[in-house]
């Protein structure tokens, strides 16, 4: 099943929400924390506990990386649990010159066996290109941010009176040739998503910064809804795993997930 079905299915059974696996050992439940195994474990239960339910999985790659070669051995295991019919996102950013650019794509889509990925666009369409060349993935383009950083540069205005968060915008619609093309656009600008729904086309949107950055989920569903449309994801992440830090924590996940999903209608 390629990316774009995963995607839009889970859209139609009116699941949109994507749980971040940011797993930190010091912040799972206390009882993990003495088990060499316990990242993996702590994931495996929060997995088993949400999928029936999740529209996504993201793993952000620092997480796993920070620990070393043992991380990385965590990842391909982690990304392994992940149910086929369910999309898995690496969030590691990448965008580089052409071959090293390259390198990252056979990395996250050959090595790994992810769905899609986060990446930036600081360099320009050929740095993205190595990515966009696998069109059965989903690649999310950074367009605007959900943190304070967003107003150095993204929502720097131009000579033709737009925001460069919307030239990239445009830009990321055009490249769209495949229908592999998504924008990550933090929920936490609400006058921006409103404003700019209208041009985003056919291009997924994942939407970070709900929870605890101050994004409002109730928000993004009825603006989304309002709009008539139903392609895209909202990460949780925080908000998910670390519901409980007791050994309930993956039924914790798993009631706190379904209560989201009422918020966006599944």
């Amino acid at each position: 099943m390629k990316s774009q079905e995963k995607i839009l299915s889970k859209n139609n059974e009116g699941k949109f929400i994507c749980v971040g696996l940011d797993t930190d050992i010091n912040k799972i439940p206390k009882f993990l924390q003495g088990d060499p195994d316990a990242v993996f474990k702590f994931n495996k239960s929060i997995i088993e506990t949400t999928r029936e339910y999740a529209a996504s999985y993201k793993i952000n790659f620092a997480f796993y990386e920070q620990a070393g070669s043992r991380g990385i051995i965590e990842l391909e295991k982690i990304v392994e649990l992940i149910p086929q019919d369910i999309l898995s996102i690496a969030d590691a950013k990448r965008g580089d010159i052409g071959n090293t650019s390259e390198m990252y794509a056979k990395s996250v889509y050959e090595h790994f066996n992810f769905d899609a990925v986060t990446l930036h666009p600081y360099m320009g369409k050929d740095s993205l290109q190595p990515f966009l060349d696998f069109t059965d993935k989903m690649n999310y383009v950074l367009v605007l941010t959900s943190n304070p950083g967003a107003n150095d540069f993204e929502k720097l205005q131009l000579k033709d009176g737009r925001f460069l968060y919307q030239n990239i915008l445009q830009s990321v619609d055009e490249w769209n040739q495949n229908s592999n093309c998504g924008i990550v656009f933090g929920a936490t600008n609400p006058d921006e998503l409103r404003t700019n729904l209208n041009n985003f086309g056919s291009l997924s949107v994942l939407l970070p910064g709900v929870g605890a950055q101050g994004g409002s989920l109730e928000f993004v569903s009825k603006t989304f809804k309002e709009n008539n449309r139903k392609n895209y994801l909202v990460n949780v992440s925080r908000g998910i795993i670390y519901k409980s830090n007791g050994e309930d924590f993956a039924e914790a996940a798993g009631s706190e997930i379904i209560s989201l999903n009422k918020i966006t209608g599944a």
